[in-house]
């Protein structure tokens, strides 16, 4: 498994249970890789992106309702939420992976660990928001 792949899985695994537990993100990160049964991964690049989403919460949460108005932030699933977090982070605030790939990794993170409808979400609001940023 690619090392980077698996460290957006940890980032957004460790950034759903933030939603459950009184942990943060952060300190959830080995008990995430365990649980994920994930032995090699990208540790620099997993606590960058949760820093990243803790740090910008605020304005990545306002592009993600800008971009889904019919969607209140409590209403959208929180592994899909998870998943926008981390790509919207990657996209205005990090800036070192090309958008295509970073539309890709939270397409298929909603694919592995949400439902049935959550890639097309994902791709959805990502979408919007992209076409909005140029």
């Amino acid at each position: 498994m690619d090392t980077r792949h698996a460290a957006r899985q940890i980032a957004l695994s460790s950034l759903f249970s933030w939603s459950f537990l009184s942990q943060t993100p952060a300190e959830s990160l080995e008990a995430t890789a365990e649980t994920l049964e994930i032995k090699e991964f990208d540790q620099s690049l997993a606590l960058s992106l949760i820093d990243g989403v803790v740090a910008n919460i605020v304005e990545i949460d306002k592009l993600i309702v800008g971009s889904a108005p019919e969607w209140p932030l409590n209403k959208v699933g929180k592994v899909d939420l998870a998943a926008l977090r981390i790509a919207i982070f990657e996209l205005y605030f990090d800036d070192q992976v090309p958008p295509k790939v970073v539309i890709n990794e939270a397409i298929e993170l909603a694919k592995e660990f949400g439902g049935e409808t959550s890639s097309k979400f994902v791709n959805g609001v990502l979408g919007t928001i992209i076409s909005h940023k140029n």
